[in-house]
């Protein structure tokens, strides 16, 4: 696998999120309480809202319109609601996150 680096992990504030623009559409990356970076979808299956606006705990975010929970791990909703989002490979090498090439469609992000 190749890897893009896309930032700083500094760059992404404890429970919170950031949006990187893709040829494939946007992606939230989501960082924990703990320092784990996920990456996914940032677009609810449900209404479309922005997940990056959403609320982070634990290893999964709520969304900001109607309170869906996805876990960040495998994308899908937790509790009664149906639906999933993309997840995305991600690491941290010196402080910098990477994230596989073929997510980004072979271009860096935006």
């Amino acid at each position: 696998m190749n890897w893009i680096d896309i930032g700083h992990i500094d760059d992404i504030p404890l429970r919170g999120a950031r949006v990187v623009k893709t040829p494939m559409g946007c992606i939230g990356l989501f960082r924990t309480a703990e320092g784990e970076v996920f990456a996914a979808s940032d677009r609810c299956p449900h209404q479309g809202g922005p997940l990056s606006e959403g609320i982070v705990h634990g290893q999964s975010v709520t969304c900001p319109l109607h309170n869906w929970v996805f876990d960040l791990n495998t994308g899908e909703a937790q509790g009664a609601d149906e639906g999933r989002i993309e997840t995305y490979p991600v690491q941290i090498e010196n402080g910098r996150i990477l994230i596989c090439e073929t997510v980004l469609g072979k271009r860096r992000a935006a």
